[in-house]
């Protein structure tokens, strides 16, 4: 980065910025090399204002949540991450559709719990699932039957343009997996969204998210990983496809795919970016080679390749 623009972002932010910082331990997977600068934000309004001076002073960016589904390159990430910890909940549990305004840094499961002891329900899918609401929003999350585009119902974004705008849910034009925003590539960040609950019994609620829980712990592998690595092509699954290609367990250094569930590639010590993006290359060349699909990544990689 410019030394004079860093000197420019040091005299703004203060001891909030940080430089040469190290991003594996802000991912899931625990991979990733250093930013130039990373700045924590803490509500929608330190987003919004950090992201509109960016634009102006034309240093890149990356929006950084939970860490899950990214892979961050081993040369790190030129310009500046923003790492999302704008969490702020507000739930209307009295109207007769009861609803959720959440900022796009706060987790699923977090917005799962406080809904629980609310009694409200349609969001236990997500209980289990990593990843913060901003990533759900932007990717179309979803797990045993549901996902965002069903219950979404406005997003607030920032537009380098336009400014702040709320979109209804049509406007994300969402698909599995997708939204415009992720095709597109638009200059728009996710700040927050609404979200439709629905009334229910807590212990019935409870009991969902719990059975959810135990089916993600009895078919998905622990340890450090990015979550699902493909998206799963139409009438089939990516893991399915994976393991007759016979590469489940196969490993490139540290970086395995699960013998568990062979759309899960681990890190199972120290891995580097570069093997974890040959093995996903390795499955793809294969499953191509094999059966003539092509996988599609569901997660994204960011940085310098």
């Amino acid at each position: 980065m410019n030394p004079a623009t860093l000197l420019t972002l040091r005299e703004t932010y203060a001891d909030r910025l940080q430089e040469c910082v190290p991003l594996a331990g802000y991912t899931s997977a625990r991979i990733g090399g250093p930013a130039d600068a990373l700045l924590s934000v803490r509500s929608v309004e330190e987003l919004a204002e950090a992201a509109a001076r960016l634009w102006q002073m034309d240093i890149p960016f990356h929006l950084l949540g939970a860490g899950s589904n990214v892979l961050v390159s081993d040369r790190g990430v030129r310009g500046v991450v923003l790492l999302n910890r704008a969490r702020l909940v507000k739930i209307d549990s009295q109207a007769g559709q009861p609803s959720v305004y959440a900022e796009s840094g706060v987790t699923l499961n977090d917005i799962a719990q406080r809904a629980l002891r609310l009694s409200l329900g349609g969001f236990e899918w997500a209980a289990s699932v990593p990843g913060s609401l901003g990533g759900a929003v932007y990717g179309n999350a979803g797990a045993f039957g549901g996902e965002m585009a069903e219950i979404v119902t406005s997003v607030e974004v920032l537009h380098r343009e336009r400014g702040r705008e709320s979109w209804p849910v049509e406007k994300m034009g969402y698909a599995y997996r997708s939204s415009v925003l992720k095709r597109e590539r638009q200059p728009v960040l996710i700040l927050a969204a609404t979200l439709k609950l629905a009334h229910g019994s807590a212990e019935a609620i409870q009991a969902k998210m719990a059975g959810f829980s135990e089916r993600r712990r009895s078919t998905q592998p622990p340890g450090a990983s990015l979550g699902s690595m493909f998206k799963n092509p139409p009438g089939d699954k990516a893991g399915r496809l994976i393991e007759a290609a016979g590469l489940k367990g196969a490993h490139i250094g540290s970086a395995e795919i699960s013998a568990v569930h062979a759309n899960f590639f681990i890190n199972t010590d120290k891995t580097c970016a570069a093997d974890m993006k040959a093995l996903l290359d390795l499955a793809q060349k294969n499953v191509f080679k094999k059966f003539g699909v092509t996988l599609e990544p569901e997660i994204e990689m960011i940085g310098e390749w």
